[in-house]
């Protein structure tokens, strides 16, 4: 069900399948359901002998007709969910090792064996990549973030681009992605710059009544793909003064700010609160303008549960900086009296352990140990970046009924959707043909959300002998029958 600008639609019940989102996640799966299909290459080999042996007992069998749970058995990665780890160790082997074998899959384009499918998205594809900052480095190493059948490397060297330390920026990703569907002729099954404004079974067609300059349109389809992300709704500490107009939410309204010539080494100090990558890159592009930092987060600076005290020194250099700043000079508490003035402060001093009590409107802010002792600092804006949540608002209760714990909303880490883990179908759906994957389930990386494509793909894949077509060709057929071209700029 999405809303569409200035084009009167109607109803239409066509058989298709159906995914939301056109990150990551959804090119992956729009390149497999489009008829390119992974098979073992005659000469290759895998370095893990006994994934190699089982590839072998039916070499004539496509990955996607194969018995995922049996490759995965006795297979060992950094991600939880074991597809993931298959298809990781098939695109990339040993490269937790940092070696770079060829991959043994070879891909066939096999266009009798596409599937029908619509992939939506807010934005151009790429997802979230697009609204990231687009100058400071990505986590993962470039050839992590690729998708099956175009190296990122060979891409950037076509562009004149050098990989800087093995990693690229988000600009550089979103572009990839964008060219990715565009190089592996997916763009007739995407529907950008649309929106998602509900999901219900069949048994309970929508009613388009209320909508007035937005007329919905409504798809039927047999299965539903949830691959949103988590990057819609920032998350909020639930203060006084939260939405004062120096508190922000976003990493884009600090450069807005930086833009706007509105901070300098004169400026009152920015507080950051926040102990994730986006607080680091806060933290650094007001370094760079010599802007100082008050930088509040909960944890304690050795917790090991801090991701700077999970990453490499020598490849993250510009993250072992901020932890480095937030283990020197840090503000502790004195036995002063209570609402204590931070005007003697450091100008760019860290708050380990500390959480923010309330904001006024005269830009001070309340900061509280967690032995107690609050501290009030003056601040030129406050960036508050402790996560996000993803907007399943077409879900009946956002979603809630679908996580591990019905009873809290859903969140990547701390409630994801509970899916299977051969085949990412939703465990508490109403029925079939429910799918969820990458940050939805808890899959953060690139590298692993790949798995959840291919465990989709299979599973579509064995119960595609229970489906008719009705005659329904493609994407194509469906634009025609609708009188709308997908791709047209009028498309929300």
């Amino acid at each position: 069900h999405q809303k569409y600008n200035k084009n009167p639609l109607f109803c239409k019940s066509l058989r298709v399948k159906l995914m939301i989102s056109n990150g990551p996640s959804g090119i992956c799966l729009s390149y497999l359901l489009s008829g390119y299909t992974p098979y073992l290459s005659p000469d290759a080999s895998h370095p893990n002998p006994l994934l190699h042996s089982k590839l072998r007992e039916q070499p004539h069998l496509s990955l996607l007709e194969q018995d995922l749970e049996y490759l995965c058995e006795g297979l060992e990665g950094r991600s939880s969910n074991p597809v993931a780890v298959l298809f990781d160790s098939l695109l990339l082997p040993d490269s937790d090792f940092g070696l770079e074998h060829a991959s043994p899959l070879a891909w066939r384009y096999e266009p009798e064996r596409a599937t029908p499918h619509l992939v939506l998205g807010k934005g151009p594809p790429g997802g979230a990549w697009h609204a990231m900052e687009g100058s400071m480095l990505t986590l993962s190493l470039a050839n992590w973030m690729e998708l099956p059948g175009l190296k990122l490397k060979d891409w950037m060297r076509e562009k004149r681009r050098n990989v800087r330390n093995d990693r690229a920026t988000p600009a550089e990703i979103a572009s990839y992605y964008q060219h990715y569907v565009s190089q592996m002729s997916l763009g007739q099954s995407f529907a950008s710059r649309t929106t998602v404004t509900s999901h219900v079974l069949p048994s309970s067609p929508p009613d388009g009544s209320s909508v007035s300059e937005e007329v919905p349109f409504s798809l039927l389809a047999h299965s539903v793909v949830l691959a949103t992300g988590t990057h819609d709704i920032p998350a909020r500490l639930g203060v006084e003064g939260e939405s004062l107009p120096f508190v922000c939410h976003s990493f884009w309204e600090l450069e807005n700010a930086i833009s706007r010539g509105e901070l300098d080494q004169s400026s009152d100090p920015v507080l950051v609160v926040g102990a994730g990558l986006t607080a680091a890159d806060a933290v650094l592009a007001a370094h760079h303008l010599n802007t100082p930092v008050y930088h509040a987060f909960r944890r304690s600076v050795t917790d090991p549960g801090l991701i700077f005290n999970q990453l490499p020194k020598l490849l993250y250099p510009e993250y072992h900086k901020v932890h480095q700043m937030m283990t020197q000079q840090q503000h502790r508490p004195s036995p002063a009296p209570q609402d204590q003035a931070g005007d003697l402060l450091h100008p760019s001093t860290p708050f380990p352990r500390h959480r923010v009590v309330a904001f006024r409107p005269d830009r001070k802010c309340v900061l509280e140990s967690d032995s107690g002792q609050r501290t009030v600092v003056q601040v030129s804006m406050a960036l508050v970046l402790i996560g996000a949540h993803p907007n399943l608002s077409f879900l009946p209760e956002n979603g809630r009924p679908l996580g591990v714990n019905p009873d809290e909303p859903i969140s990547c880490r701390r409630n994801p959707i509970e899916v299977d883990p051969f085949t990412c179908g939703v465990v508490s759906a109403d029925g079939p043909g429910m799918y969820a994957m990458g940050p939805l389930v808890g899959e953060n990386f690139v590298r692993f959300l790949k798995g959840g494509a291919l465990a989709i793909a299979c599973d579509l894949k064995q119960r595609s002998a229970f489906w008719t077509c009705s005659g329904f060709a493609g994407t194509e057929e469906f634009s025609e029958r609708m009188n709308v071209k997908l791709n047209r700029p009028t498309l929300m």
